[in-house]
């Protein structure tokens, strides 16, 4: 469902026109991308050197015309940094919308041969579905020579729904649903610092399980909802009780694929959805009780992640003066798993489970200065295992709470598909025993 980089991946509504008949340089449609009023430059992921950089003389140029070069050395087979010197490249500088085409190409020859093809794609141009769909059909087209038929809808003719009268409702129903979802829950998830931040402010820790998988499945097979459900539920469960809310608000990130006219179009399409999880007044209530709502609030959510992003920014704005104070959840979830595979079955005991278990890992392999939220989740499969981050703000999640999140949130889900699933009252108490002391 969830399809993107951290937070607030929103596809800026396109604006429609004629098509312009001319080209200028630098522009595949003659003036510049559309995407340009969301306001704010973005850099890609990957760039390359600008063609006007200028490189230093040859060596033997700086040294005169008297100096003899020593014998050529036998030339050596090169390993991985030379396939990863041209992404290096394609970084810098920042791709120029107003000048360039939104995407850049480079290429690794290795014995005469080129190995590898490097895309740089602007986040405006392209998410991070549209990216596996361009790297899908260039593959094709190199081994098989087509990459077969061209996608149904194209951004000029989504533009035009979302400015007809159809569009225009629906992008109205969609923030009327985040309307009423915001007033129920609290301004945000994260009201209040509680340590000073770190440098850089923002971390990232990250969980390596073979156990969350399978105990993921079975939670999503007794229960008849998806595992991105289960595993949105409970980190929301969680959020929820460690700031003492009795109803959290999650945005996951959406697709908003689920069209056969969209599946295949290079584009940025996802947006935040909404996912609004209250928490019951039954002190005896486990975690599993909560998943028959959840199921249909998250997909309620789905269906409301389409709309104008300024439009969503008044909406925030408006709701902020009612309330006298700043509404936004500033919590978000990703499901960066773009193949829905079916669940694993077989059996599975609380022996099976902590065998699994104690192969997990638990590190904190990246920092970054700014991020646009303070409690981002992502997950993302590999094989047998699920690979499970959190961004989190340090002022308001330290270091210690990134971590025991993380494992807490391993822990209810194993134990819950174990037969001993943590009664919601309680959670609070996994976060704290997960705390370093």
């Amino acid at each position: 469902m969830a399809r993107d980089r951290p937070h607030r991946a929103q596809r800026p509504l396109l604006q429609p026109g004629p098509r312009p008949p001319a080209r200028r340089p630098g522009h595949p449609r003659g003036r510049p991308p559309a995407h340009r009023r969301a306001g704010r430059p973005h850099a890609p992921a990957r760039g390359a050197a600008h063609p006007d950089r200028r490189r230093p003389p040859p060596a033997a140029a700086r040294r005169g015309p008297d100096h003899r070069r020593p014998p050529r050395r036998p030339r050596r087979r090169r390993g991985r940094a030379h396939r990863r010197r041209p992404a290096r490249r394609t970084h810098r500088p920042p791709l120029r919308l107003r000048g360039e085409w939104p995407v850049r190409f480079g290429a690794v020859r290795h014995d005469g041969r080129i190995s590898h093809v490097v895309l740089a794609l602007c986040h405006l141009a392209s998410d991070g579905h549209g990216a596996e769909v361009l790297v899908r059909d260039l593959r094709l087209l190199a081994r098989r020579g087509s990459a077969g038929p061209a996608t149904p809808l194209t951004p000029h003719d989504l533009a035009h729904h979302q400015h007809s009268p159809a569009g225009r409702r629906a992008g109205e129903a969609a923030l009327a649903f985040w309307a009423d979802g915001l007033a129920a829950a609290p301004p945000t998830m994260f009201p209040t610092p509680v340590a000073a931040p770190e440098h850089p402010r923002y971390w990232t820790g990250r969980l390596v399980s073979a156990a969350l998988p399978r105990a993921v499945d079975a939670l999503a097979l007794a229960h008849r909802v998806s595992g991105s459900t289960v595993l949105l539920t409970a980190a929301a469960a969680l959020v929820a009780a460690d700031q003492g809310h009795r109803t959290a608000a999650v945005m996951p990130i959406a697709g908003n694929r689920a069209g056969a006219d969209r599946r295949t179009l290079v584009s940025t399409l996802s947006q935040d959805a909404l996912f609004v999880l209250r928490t019951p007044d039954d002190p005896d209530a486990v975690l599993t009780d909560l998943l028959a709502d959840a199921w249909p609030a998250a997909l309620a959510g789905y269906r409301a992640a389409s709309y104008d992003p300024a439009a969503w920014d008044a909406l925030l704005a408006r709701a902020a003066r009612e309330r006298g104070t700043e509404v936004h959840p500033y919590c978000c979830f990703n499901d960066m798993r773009l193949v829905d595979r079916p669940p694993a079955t077989g059996p599975l005991d609380a022996a099976t489970l902590a065998g699994l278990r104690r192969r997990t890992a638990l590190d904190f392999p990246a920092t970054q200065d700014r991020v646009a939220c303070r409690y981002c989740l992502h997950l993302t499969g590999d094989g047998d295992t699920l690979t499970v981050t959190l961004t989190a703000d340090t002022a308001y999640l330290p270091k210690a709470a990134i971590h025991a999140h993380l494992r807490a949130l391993e822990d209810v889900i194993v134990d819950s598909a174990a037969g001993h699933p943590p009664r919601v009252a309680r959670l609070r108490e996994a976060l704290l025993r997960e705390a370093p002391r």
